[in-house]
């Protein structure tokens, strides 16, 4: 009886090597990816933007003989150097600091609602002289407010507001700007099918800005009201010569700090400055939550 050998079978021969699946990556989706250069430039323009806001505060914890050291390391007399800025009677900073609240609050708000008004007008309204409106408003963007200092000042005294705040809100309650801002904005964000549906449900044009439009122009509306509102906070030249020292804003105020008859009196001038930049830091992180809180959900939307 013969036993058969069971053979192994021969092995397979290797085939060819097959490459790893490359990822792959979504076009434009390296755009987003943030190199150290990146993290180095965003620091580096932190530190520039929040110096002066910090040297400030630095110079306002000293006392005069040492306003010229470089030491970073703050004194410790910034509420003696505070009281008595504020004792300063000439200056009236607290008095100042006010009036520049209300009227920085009124002008935000009067921009804001009427060039997100006009800007759905021009954008998504039709009507005769549209186009002539708009390049009209576009215009007086191009003319600077210097050179309408004279006849706006003859103005105000003609109506009785000389020393007034009403001087320094009303001429400046729309803005150019704001207008074509809002009326770029609108084009883009507001789809006319939305605008279509809510007529159909029956909703007025007020209604229809108030409920449809105004939600969507949020993030351009918080940028304005941003800007508005740092512009006329810092607005100087204009509140110099129309308002007096009774009725002082908060520029006017630290231009009173900085005018002494024999010496200024630097630190008390950078603890008026230090506190003037509070509001803004105020309204900044508020708007900059609307700011962001509108990019993502458009993002989320799309």
């Amino acid at each position: 009886m013969t036993t058969m050998s069971t053979l192994p079978a021969p092995a397979a021969a290797p085939g060819p090597k097959v490459p790893p699946r490359r990822r792959k990556v979504a076009p434009g989706s390296r755009l987003w990816q943030a190199s150290p250069l990146t993290y180095l430039a965003l620091i580096l323009g932190s530190v520039l933007s929040i110096f002066p806001i910090v040297w400030s505060f630095i110079i306002a914890s000293r006392d005069n003989s040492a306003v010229y050291e470089l030491s970073p390391v703050p004194g410790g007399q910034f509420g003696a150097n505070v009281s008595r800025m504020l004792a300063n009677e000439d200056a009236a900073f607290l008095y100042g600091l006010a009036n520049s609240v209300v009227v920085s609050t009124v002008v935000t708000i009067s921009v804001v609602f009427f060039s997100s008004l006009a800007g759905f007008a021009f954008a998504k309204l039709r009507f005769r002289g549209n186009n002539i409106l708009l390049l009209a408003i576009i215009i007086t963007m191009m003319v600077p407010t210097q050179l309408g200092i004279i006849p706006l000042y003859l103005m105000m005294v003609e109506l009785g507001w000389r020393g007034t705040l009403q001087a320094v809100m009303v001429p400046f309650l729309v803005q150019g700007f704001g207008v074509f801002m809002m009326r770029q904005y609108a084009a883009s964000a507001v789809s006319d099918e939305l605008i279509e549906a809510a007529r159909l449900d029956g909703c007025s044009t007020w209604r229809i800005y108030w409920n449809v439009v105004m939600p969507a122009l949020r993030p351009a509306a918080a940028v304005l009201g941003l800007l508005t509102f740092m512009q006329t906070w810092n607005e100087f030249l204009w509140p110099f010569i129309v308002l007096d020292p009774n009725t002082p804003t908060v520029q006017y105020s630290l231009k009173v700090l900085s005018s002494g008859y024999y010496s200024t009196d630097y630190v008390a001038l950078f603890a008026g400055t230090t506190l003037a930049t509070v509001p803004l830091l105020i309204v900044f992180i508020v708007f900059g939550r609307q700011i962001i809180g509108g990019i993502m959900e458009g993002a989320v939307k799309s």
